[in-house]
């Protein structure tokens, strides 16, 4: 795989007319698009679920930015099962491969930047340079995870030893939970879940109760990507009904959090 050197992505200067146009014309468009309603994603199946979430407009409450599904315990459980059982094809893809998803989500989250800066603003009450920032980070982790995972699938060095053959391999480890913080929506998010997929296991990511819609458009980008069905999937919902069902499933094998002490300590 030909690539350039890791480049950090570059922030937009919104002192410059055509970038601040750029901008207002991407609010007007997720704007455009507020009251839509975003499902529930496990192993490909968009599902709907009795229960929503309403992500509002911190700057004006009465705008709801969209509505997305509050997930199950029994959703919950499908999604650990789903995601265990495409672990068994997906920890057997090159290294390559998977880079190659991050590669292909990262160029098409540069192409919708702005939009994706906007949403936050709308939807977290981000200001427009700390948004585009957030959307740089997270193209930042896609880009670099998945040269790191270039040079990690290699045949790692070892000191040789008369008489004895050595390798040094790294394996995946299974189905991981992915739960990132609102004030961060996307960057964090899209590093931790990144770095879990490129390196060989399966997701199931639950994004923060009041920033459900940038999750959700990850997911539409990962989708976009081709990523294959049940590598990640997508469930919204408070922490209280599924977060503790994925947290004490037995198939869960690693978890990927960034959050309060008291949620961490209870996830320890």
């Amino acid at each position: 795989m030909n690539l350039s050197p890791f480049k950090n992505e570059p922030y937009e200067d919104f002192s410059i007319p055509e970038n601040r146009k750029a901008m207002e014309e991407s609010l007007r468009q997720v704007e455009s698009e507020f009251g839509k309603e975003w499902d529930i994603v496990i192993g490909g199946e968009y599902i709907k679920s009795d229960k929503k979430i309403e992500s509002i407009n911190p700057s004006n409450p009465e705008e709801i930015v969209g509505i997305c599904q509050s997930g199950t315990k029994e959703m919950a459980e499908k999604a650990v099962e789903v995601a265990s059982q495409k672990f068994e094809e997906w920890r057997f893809t090159t290294a390559e491969e998977r880079a190659g998803y991050l590669f292909k989500a990262a160029a098409i989250m540069r192409r919708r930047k702005m939009e994706l800066a906007a949403t936050m603003v709308l939807e977290i009450g981000k200001n427009w340079l700390e948004a585009v920032a957030d959307v740089a980070e997270a193209i930042d982790f896609l880009d670099f995870y998945g040269r790191e995972m270039l040079r990690l699938g290699k045949p790692q060095p070892l000191t040789p030893y008369p008489g004895e053959i050595n390798q040094y391999h790294y394996i995946p480890l299974g189905v991981g939970i992915v739960i990132p913080p609102w004030n961060f929506p996307l960057a964090i998010l899209a590093g931790m879940t990144s770095a879990s997929i490129v390196t060989g296991n399966t997701v199931i990511l639950k994004p923060a109760s009041i920033t459900p819609v940038i999750g959700a458009k990850f997911m539409e980008i990962m989708d976009e990507a081709k990523l294959p069905d049940g590598v990640l999937n997508f469930l919204s919902g408070g922490g209280g009904a599924i977060g503790d069902t994925l947290v004490d499933h037995p198939k869960t094998r690693f978890i990927n959090f960034t959050g309060s002490m008291e949620v961490g300590l209870r996830i320890v």
